[in-house]
C-alpha cells in the first residue's frame, strides 16, 4: 500500500542485533538524556532494563497486579516516553534471598529449583502483559520477524558477579569501618540442631495476637518484629520441634555512624529529583521516617543460612566467627542491580559508578521505601565510590482486591498467568491498572470498574474515535486519505475553522508530556483519553457523515485529514501504556511508528493509503463480573468481599435496557447519547484535572456542578 507520512517524525526503531548500550559524557545534559530507572516492589530487585528501566522480582512470589503496578509496569510505561532512538536495552533481573528458600521448603524444591522455576513463570507473565515489548514483528527492520520483546538479560542473582560485587561493598564498608560485631539473641530449633533466619520461624504476633505471623513481619498487623519476639514460637522445617533463643555473632552495619552526611543526602536528592511525596520525606522537605528521627541504629547485613553470598575475610580477629554465613536479603538484593548490569555489560560502571551522567529513577510500592530511600543509599556512601545514586523515587499505595486484600494462601484475587485466563487482553489489564494506580492513597482492584473501564472508556470513548475515523475513510475514499489542502507540518493555531480545537490538543500535548516527565504517571494517561474525546467530540460537532462530504467535499475532507493525524498522535502517546493496541493503530494506518509530537501537525498526506480498520477493543459482558468475582474470591469468600456501589447497579442497569433497547453492534447507544457520554467523560477528567492541579475550590465546585448537570441530562435520555 502506498505511504505518504511526512518525514522526520518516525520513532526510530532499535537494531534488535545492536551492542550494549552505554550512556556518553555530557548526555545527562541534554533533555533526552538517559535515565537509569530501577524498579523496586517486593523484596528484592524487579526486573529489566529500558533505556535502562530495571525492574525486579522476587522469584518466590505469585504475582498479583498490585505488584506489577507498583513498579514493573510503572517503569515500564516511565521507559518508553524517554526513549532515544540510539539508545534502547532492556535487562531483567531476578533474586535469590532468604524468603526463597524459605519457600523452597514448602514444595518440598532447592531453593535453586525454585528461582529457576518463577524465573519462567515471571518472565512469560511479564511478556503477556506487553512489559518489555519493544515493538511488533511487523514494524522491525527486514530480516526480523519473530522479535517482540527487548529483554536483554533476563538474569537473576546467583551469579559470579553478584557476589563479586556484593562481596566488594561489603569489604569496603569493613575497610571504612562501618562494620561491627555483635552478639544477639536469636531463634534456635533443636531437632533441626541450627539457627532460624526470620522467615524459618511463625508464631502469634505479640502485637495483635495473629497465630501465623512470620519471623520478620506480621500480615495480622503489618509491623516489622524480631523473631525472638514471636510467641510460642515454631519451626517452618518441622513444628513439632522445640524452638529455643541462643546467642550467635554477626556484622552489623553502622547506620548511626552515617546519618548525618545520609540526612543530607536525602535532603538534597528530594529537591532535585522532585521525588513522590513517600514516608521518608515529606512534601515540605522535612524526613519523618521514624526510625530517622529517633536516630538509626546498627542493622544486621549477615545471616546464619546457607543460600546466598558467603562472608568474605576482613582482614580481621572476628573473620573466624563470620564463617558459614551468608549475606543479609537485603544487602544481597539491593546490590542485584548493579550485578545484574554486570551480567549484561562488562562496562557497568559506566552506568553505576557515572553519576554526572546517568540519573537513577526507582519504582516500589510504599512498604520499600526505607531500603531504596535510607537503608540501600546510606551503603552506597558508607562504600565511599562515585556510585550513581538515587534522583527520583516514584511510590505507589496498596491495591488492594475488592474490598479487602490480595491473599495467595487465600487464592484470594489474580496471580501471575490467571489474568490472561479470565481473556481480557493485556492492553485492556494495563489500561485498568494504570488509570487506577495508588499514587496518593490506597486504591481498590473491582471487576466492575474494569469492565466499566473497557466498555465505556476504551471502546465507547478512545475505540469509537479510531473507529469511526477510519471506516469513514475506507468507505468513502476508498480507503485513501483525501486532499484537503493542508499543507504538510503544524496546523496553524489561528486556522479560521478549528482554532479552538488546535489550541486545545496542542495544550494537552504540553500537559502529557510535562505529566511523564514529572512521572506522573496516571495523570499522563487521563490526558490521553481526554485527547480522544476531544477527537469524538471534533467528528460530532463536524457532523462527519456522507451528507457532509457532499454537502462540502472540500471541508469534509480537511475534518478528516486532522481526525487522521490526531490518531496518528495518540499511537504515540498511548505507546507507553498500551504498546499493542499502539502496534494495531499503526497497522489500520498504515504508518511507521512515531515520535510524540509537540503540536498537532499534518503528518500523513493526503494520497496515503490506510490499512484496514477493525475494532480495537471488543465489549465485555457486564455479567462476567459475578463470575470472575466467585471465581478468585478464595476461601475468604463473601464475608471479605465489600457491598457493590450502587452507581455500579444503575450502570450495569442501564446497560441491560440498553441491549433490550437494540443496542449497536459494539454497544454503542444512539448518537445523542454517545455525545452526551463522551462530554461526561471528557469532563470528568476535566474535573480530575483540576483536583490533581489543586485548583481553587470553587473552580472545582463549579466544574462538579456542571458533571452532575450532564449525568442528570444522560439519565432523563436514557429513561426516554
Amino acid at each position: 500500500m502506498t505511504r505518504n507520512v511526512r518525514e522526520n517524525v518516525s520513532r526510530l526503531i532499535p537494531d534488535p542485533g545492536q551492542s550494549a548500550i552505554l550512556p556518553k559524557d555530557g548526555e545527562n545534559k541534554h533533555p533526552d538524556h538517559i535515565r537509569l530507572a530501577i524498579l523496586q516492589q517486593c523484596a528484592s530487585p524487579r526486573y529489566a532494563i529500558i533505556k535502562f528501566a530495571a525492574h525486579a522480582i522476587y522469584t518466590h512470589q505469585h504475582i498479583h497486579p498490585g505488584n506489577i503496578i507498583g513498579s514493573v509496569l510503572s517503569a515500564d510505561v516511565f521507559s518508553p516516553e524517554h526513549e532515544i532512538a540510539e539508545h534502547f536495552t532492556s535487562v531483567a533481573l531476578t533474586s535469590t534471598v532468604t524468603a526463597s528458600e524459605t519457600a523452597a521448603l514448602k514444595e518440598g524444591v532447592t531453593p535453586r529449583e525454585l528461582c529457576a522455576k518463577y524465573h519462567i513463570v515471571h518472565k512469560e507473565t511479564y511478556e503477556w502483559f506487553d512489559i518489555g515489548l519493544v515493538v511488533s514483528p511487523r514494524a522491525l527492520p527486514k530480516g526480523f520477524t519473530d522479535l517482540v520483546y527487548s529483554f536483554d538479560l533476563f538474569g537473576r542473582t546467583s551469579t559470579p558477579y553478584h557476589t563479586e560485587i556484593c562481596q566488594s561493598i561489603y569489604f569496603n564498608l569493613g575497610k571504612n569501618s562501618y562494620l561491627e560485631r555483635q552478639v544477639k539473641d536469636q531463634t534456635y530449633c533443636d531437632g533441626c540442631a541450627k539457627f532460624l533466619a526470620d522467615r524459618y520461624v511463625e508464631g502469634v504476633c505479640p502485637h495483635c495476637g495473629f497465630p501465623d505471623a512470620r519471623g520478620d513481619q506480621c500480615d495480622g498487623c503489618s509491623r516489622t518484629l524480631d523473631a525472638i519476639d514471636l510467641l510460642e514460637p515454631r519451626c517452618l522445617l518441622d513444628k513439632s520441634h522445640k524452638v529455643v533463643t541462643r546467642s550467635s555473632s554477626h556484622m552489623y552495619f553502622k547506620l548511626d555512624a552515617i546519618q548525618p552526611r545520609l540526612e543530607e543526602w536525602i535532603k538534597e536528592s528530594y529537591k532535585k529529583g522532585k521525588w513522590s511525596p513517600n514516608a521518608t520525606i515529606n512534601t515540605e522537605g522535612e524526613i519523618v521516617d521514624a526510625r530517622v528521627k529517633g536516630g538509626l541504629r546498627p542493622t544486621p547485613v549477615t545471616r546464619d543460612l546457607t543460600w546466598g553470598v558467603p562472608i568474605p575475610a576482613l582482614g580481621r580477629e572476628d573473620d573466624k566467627e563470620m564463617e558459614g554465613k551468608v549475606l543479609y536479603v537485603w544487602f544481597d538484593a539491593v546490590n542485584g542491580y548493579a550485578s545484574i548490569t554486570a551480567n549484561y555489560t562488562p562496562e557497568w560502571r559506566q552506568w553505576w559508578h557515572n553519576p554526572e551522567n546517568v540519573k537513577l529513577y526507582q519504582f516500589m510500592g510504599k512498604d520499600n521505601v526505607y531500603f531504596h530511600t535510607i537503608y540501600f543509599p546510606g551503603l552506597l556512601l558508607a562504600d565511599g565510590r562515585n556510585w550513581t545514586m538515587l534522583h527520583h523515587v516514584s511510590t505507589t499505595e496498596y491495591l488492594n482486591y475488592e474490598g479487602g486484600k490480595f491473599s495467595k494462601s487465600k487464592n484470594r484475587g489474580v496471580f501471575g498467568p490467571q489474568a490472561r485466563d479470565t481473556g481480557i487482553p493485556a492492553s485492556v489489564w494495563r489500561y485498568y491498572l494504570l488509570a487506577t494506580r495508588p499514587e496518593t492513597q490506597d486504591a481498590m482492584f473491582s471487576w466492575a470498574d474494569c469492565i466499566a473501564a473497557n466498555n465505556n472508556v476504551l471502546l465507547k470513548n478512545f475505540g469509537n474515535f479510531v473507529n469511526r475515523a477510519l471506516k469513514f475513510v475506507s468507505s468513502q475514499y476508498n480507503g485513501i486519505i483525501p486532499e484537503s489542502g493542508d499543507e504538510p507540518g503544524p496546523l496553524s493555531p489561528n486556522d479560521p475553522f478549528d482554532s479552538e480545537f488546535i489550541n486545545e490538543v496542542n495544550s494537552l500535548l504540553k500537559e502529557y508530556v510535562d505529566a511523564l516527565e514529572s512521572v506522573k504517571i496516571r495523570l499522563g494517561l487521563q490526558i490521553a483519553m481526554l485527547i480522544s474525546n476531544r477527537g469524538n467530540g471534533y467528528l460530532q460537532a463536524a457532523g462527519l457523515n456522507k451528507a457532509f462530504l457532499a454537502e462540502n467535499p472540500r471541508r469534509c475532507a480537511q475534518v478528516v485529514l486532522r481526525a487522521v493525524n490526531l490518531i496518528y498522535v495518540l499511537s504515540a502517546l498511548i505507546y507507553p501504556y498500551m504498546p499493542s493496541t499502539s502496534e494495531t493503530i499503526l497497522e489500520q494506518l498504515n504508518a511507521p511508528a512515531r515520535v510524540i509530537p509537540e503540536v498537532l501537525s499534518t503528518d500523513i498526506l493526503g494520497g496515503h493509503h490506510i490499512g484496514k480498520p477493525d475494532h480495537l477493543f471488543k465489549p465485555i459482558d457486564e455479567k462476567m463480573e459475578a463470575v470472575w468475582k466467585a471465581k478468585f474470591e478464595g476461601s475468604g469468600g463473601a464475608t471479605q468481599e465489600a457491598p457493590a456501589p450502587k452507581r455500579k447497579a444503575k450502570k450495569t442497569a442501564a446497560a441491560d435496557n440498553a441491549r433490550t433497547n437494540g443496542a449497536k453492534e459494539n454497544g454503542a447507544k444512539s448518537e445523542e447519547a454517545l455525545a452526551l457520554e463522551a462530554r461526561i467523560l471528557e469532563h470528568g477528567q476535566y474535573v480530575r484535572l483540576l483536583k490533581e492541579k489543586k485548583k481553587a475550590k470553587e473552580v472545582v465546585d463549579a466544574a462538579v456542578v456542571e458533571l452532575k448537570k450532564l449525568k442528570a441530562e444522560l439519565a432523563v435520555l436514557e429513561k426516554a
